[in-house]
């Protein structure tokens, strides 16, 4: 069922929210094994919380519009008393002491966390869902083919119907390329959307590129269900002043709502299938009325990934000594060859960069006041096998081109909604809609016509068997199942 669907069966009294988190928790036993998508299990909690909104149903009182839906949650972001362990062993026992915003705004809609889910180790090791802690995340359409990352282990989970919704970050594609190539949607919000704290391992902030650049979003099956968690998860929390009060819907726009289509952003080459999943989309939208116009390119591609990859080295490097022996041998390898490739700018280098920020900023702000939308590809070719960007300087090349349009439109702060079109040699193909800085309702609309016209994928079975070492082994606990390299306790979801 939809999200959408649950929470109304749950409000309806048609089904309790017990049962609805029951149900999630079978289907986790019976699909988990395969894909190793859910990392830490919160079987107990989740229960608990079901049972506490059905005793709220039972004495009348209101229940939100999330109401009993199960989410996972990425090993990145905070759940109250379960470990945040960026899926690295050393961190195993970072249990959080309080919700992040996202999970807590969530939380008070209604919705209950379910599980943590899978990541690279540390969101640094590439692109692949493998963390140290948890092993390899597969596609459920295909064990060749990477699930995507870094948000991999909740598009995993999402697709295979393991949970309804979940809650990934996007700072690059991290949500828009794991949900494309699961067949689910996923949401990259305007820079300053949702309260966010991204604080893990101490009380100071990050640098600007990483306040800016990352991005809390949801993933699910349906655009309907994606517009209800945006609207849960925007608005402003005192932890994070970089939220603003934007209403989540802005006022309609006169006329047919122009859409730009470029296909092959930077002419740097497409794959055939991911050009005709672009090419339905746009006669999906055609046929909705949008006024669709083929565009030559989008503002200054290769100027922004330079400036994007040489600001975050630069603020990366130096933490780099330390941070690379916490990834073990050979999860370092994406990041120095990056680093390879980009080199640290000096302090007088780093101000000029600021400034080009700001003036690609202002060139989208411009592209996309004369076209308020644009679709485009998430990834310019199919899923690729995992690891490919950890591999050599050429894997890694050919993935950050791929990926070029989800990086530049998270350097541009502007939203984007990555929606399925179809499925082609048996995987999932997809688009994404960008837009105006907080004019998500726009991408949202336009993803929903391309929806009702091509279709939703999802949910799945796995595909295929899984093989040796990608999968861990199911442990079995009392009543709750998970895949670790150790013990989730059944009263509290910990790791011991």
């Amino acid at each position: 069922m939809p999200a959408a669907a649950q929470a109304e069966a749950v409000r309806n009294g048609d089904v309790s929210a017990v049962e609805l988190v029951d149900s999630h928790l079978d289907r986790i036993a019976e699909v988990n094994p395969q894909v190793n998508a859910v990392t830490q299990l919160m079987a107990e909690r989740a229960r608990e919380a079901a049972a506490q909104t059905d005793l709220r149903r039972a004495a009348g009182e209101e229940l939100g519009p999330l109401a009993g839906v199960p989410f996972t949650v990425k090993e990145t972001t905070a759940v109250e008393g379960v470990p945040t362990t960026m899926g690295l062993a050393r961190f195993r026992d970072l249990v959080a002491t309080a919700d992040a915003p996202p999970v807590a705004r969530l939380r008070a809609a209604g919705a209950i966390p379910i599980g943590h889910s899978n990541i690279p180790t540390l969101i640094l090791a590439g692109m692949h869902t493998r963390s140290e802690l948890f092993g390899d995340t597969v596609n459920p359409w295909d064990r060749r083919r990477t699930p995507g990352g870094s948000s991999g282990g909740d598009a995993a989970a999402v697709a295979t119907g393991m949970a309804a919704l979940g809650l990934g970050n996007d700072s690059g594609g991290s949500v828009r390329i794991p949900a494309s190539f699961c067949g689910v949607a996923g949401l990259k919000p305007t820079a300053g959307r949702f309260p966010a704290d991204h604080r893990i391992l101490g009380p100071d902030d990050p640098g600007p590129a990483s306040q800016m650049l990352v991005t809390d979003g949801p993933l699910a099956r349906r655009i309907a269900d994606l517009r209800l968690a945006y609207e849960a998860l925007a608005g402003t929390d005192p932890r994070d002043p970089r939220a603003v009060p934007v209403p989540v819907r802005g006022e309609p726009l006169p006329g047919p709502v122009k859409v730009a289509v470029v296909a092959d952003p930077g002419g740097h080459g497409v794959h055939p299938t991911v050009r005709r999943a672009v090419e339905a989309a746009a006669d999906a939208l055609r046929d909705a009325g949008y006024d669709v116009r083929e565009m030559a390119d989008v503002p200054r591609l290769d100027e922004a990934l330079e400036a994007y990859h040489r600001i975050v080295v630069t603020e990366f490097a130096p933490t780099w000594p330390v941070v690379r022996t916490l990834l073990g041998e050979g999860g370092d390898r994406y990041i120095e060859m990056t680093m390879e490739k980009t080199p640290p700018a000096t302090a007088a280098e780093f101000m000029q960069l600021m400034g080009v920020w700001l003036g690609i900023r202002r060139s989208w702000a411009e592209f996309l006041d004369e076209y308020p939308l644009l679709l485009g590809p998430v990834f310019t070719e199919p899923a690729v096998e995992p690891g490919l960007e950890s591999r050599d300087q050429a894997g890694r090349e050919r993935v950050g081109l791929g990926m070029r349009l989800c990086t530049v439109t998270s350097f541009a702060g502007v939203p984007g909604v990555a929606v399925p079109t179809g499925v082609t040699d048996g995987l999932p193909s997809g688009v994404q809609i960008v837009g105006r800085a907080f004019r998500e309702d726009l991408c949202l609309d336009a993803a929903q016509e391309v929806e009702d016209r091509l279709g939703v994928l999802t949910p799945i079975d796995p595909r295929g068997s899984p093989s040796g070492h990608a999968v861990g082994s199911p442990t079995t606990v009392g009543s709750e199942t998970g895949l670790l390299s150790g013990r989730v306790s059944a009263n509290d979801g910990t790791f011991k």
